[in-house]
């Protein structure tokens, strides 16, 4: 009976690698060009905003003398917390030894780092003129003999975003060594051979490389769940450490942390799903793994919905300014989107109480994909709404973002998808190493 299991394990190792070689050996067929070609169309609006961003400025923004940050920040916040998920799935899950994040977690790292590429560019195109980041940004003397300024949030966003994204893609790389050696002589493609050949780094799985892989890999998993923590705080500290009404606020931290993971999962259901039915994958991301995802989701459901509470009951017992803060955005111009934004973050998931739910694909899809729009529209209340209402009514300013913000918030998704298309191309989609290593360790 042991021996049958055996055999029966390494049947199911060789049917993942293979289903992982058949991917990558696809000539594709032609929805796959296609749907390349349809996302140049957001993509080619984005550049053509950046463009116009790059040789007008910011001038060319809605934004007036009352709301100086808009989408573009709003959007900044939105993706560096997209990006928190697959840190999460991969680093946390990792150390916890939970099993069935093998399937999913090169998913969720190949969506970490374009995150924090798009997320990066939209706190580039902030400035209006990035080709002078370096410059203002990078701790070097000047020819003034001054340093830039520490004390500035637009500092502590660069470390931690460059921090974070050379963690993440180091820990994205190193997970991928094992299978860029296993598949170098089987691709088609002598391109990739010569690539997987390249970036396996002589990996052979010897006793001892195995060893000191893994060793490795808990070290790096190790940073990235410390990186998961501090990052997106740094991020909260944009808003926490001014003295604008509503955002001047020791909450925020873990607001924006819950915020961040809470969103990211909801992405990374998305993107599962839609690989797990486009490239056949059923038989390794099951319902198991949406029902587990699930309870993490409404876990940081629960927290957001804390964080609302708190504001509201800062605002009803604050001062003045924060109770017409509170009324602002309750009653407001933004009012709907406020609540639109409760009823999707904080209402919405509570239907994952009921466990057939929770593991229901398709109201998980749709679930997710209203918690993705609350959250941007939520990221956008917290950016406008405390900059728009002015103690002084005469230079309060509605804010509606122009067309090349929109542009470039359009364009970022198309990038997105772009990207994610490419990796699938060339790179295992799935952890073959961790799935074969769990499915022939399985009693």
């Amino acid at each position: 009976m042991f021996d049958k299991d055996i055999t029966y394990n390494i049947e199911k190792s060789r049917k993942v690698s293979n289903k992982v070689l058949s991917i990558l050996n696809n000539d594709y067929d032609k929805k796959y060009y296609y749907v390349l070609i349809l996302l140049l169309l957001p993509i080619i609006l984005g550049i053509y905003a950046a463009y116009i961003v790059f040789t007008e400025g910011i001038a060319t923004f809605g934004l007036n003398n009352s709301v100086v940050w808009g989408l573009a920040i709003s959007s900044f916040v939105f993706w560096i917390g997209i990006g928190h998920a697959g840190t999460l799935i991969s680093a946390i899950l990792y150390l916890f030894n939970q099993k069935w994040r093998s399937p999913i977690h090169r998913m969720a790292e190949t969506m970490t780092i374009i995150s924090v590429i798009i997320a990066a560019f939209f706190l580039l195109v902030h400035t209006g003129r990035p080709w002078f980041a370096a410059y203002w940004l990078f701790p070097y003397p000047s020819q003034m003999g001054m340093w830039v300024n520490f004390s500035s949030p637009l500092i502590w966003d660069l470390f931690a975003v460059l921090s974070y994204f050379t963690l993440s893609i180091l820990f994205w790389y190193f997970g991928m060594i094992p299978d860029l050696s296993f598949y170098k002589n089987k691709v088609n493609s002598k391109y990739k051979q010569k690539l997987y050949d390249w970036a396996g780094l002589g990996f052979y799985g010897s006793e001892k490389q195995w060893y000191y892989y893994q060793r490795s890999y808990m070290i790096f998993a190790g940073l990235a769940a410390a990186m998961v923590i501090s990052v997106h705080t740094i991020v909260s500290f944009d808003f926490s450490v001014t003295i604008v009404h509503g955002w001047h606020s020791t909450i925020y931290p873990i607001y924006f942390v819950a915020g961040a993971i809470f969103s990211g999962i909801a992405f990374v259901i998305k993107l599962i799903i839609i690989n797990r039915y486009v490239f056949q994958l059923k038989q390794y991301i099951t319902q198991q793994h949406i029902e587990k995802l699930n309870r993490i989701f409404l876990a940081m459901s629960l927290i957001i919905t804390y964080s609302y509470i708190m504001e509201f009951i800062t605002g009803v017992f604050g001062g003045a300014s924060e109770r017409a803060l509170l009324l602002e955005r309750t009653t407001g111009k933004y009012s709907i989107i406020f609540w639109f934004s409760i009823i999707t973050n904080s209402l919405l998931p509570l239907l994952y109480i009921n466990k057939k739910l929770r593991k229901s694909i398709l109201i998980s899809f749709i679930i997710s994909l209203f918690v993705n729009i609350g959250m941007w529209l939520e990221r956008f209340v917290i950016v406008v709404v405390s900059l728009y209402k002015e103690k002084i009514l005469s230079v309060s300013s509605i804010y509606f973002p122009s067309y090349i913000e929109w542009f470039l918030l359009f364009g970022s998704f198309g990038f997105f998808m772009f990207i994610y298309l490419l990796f699938i191309k060339f790179f295992p989609i799935m952890s073959v190493s961790e799935i074969k290593m769990d499915q022939i360790n399985e009693k």
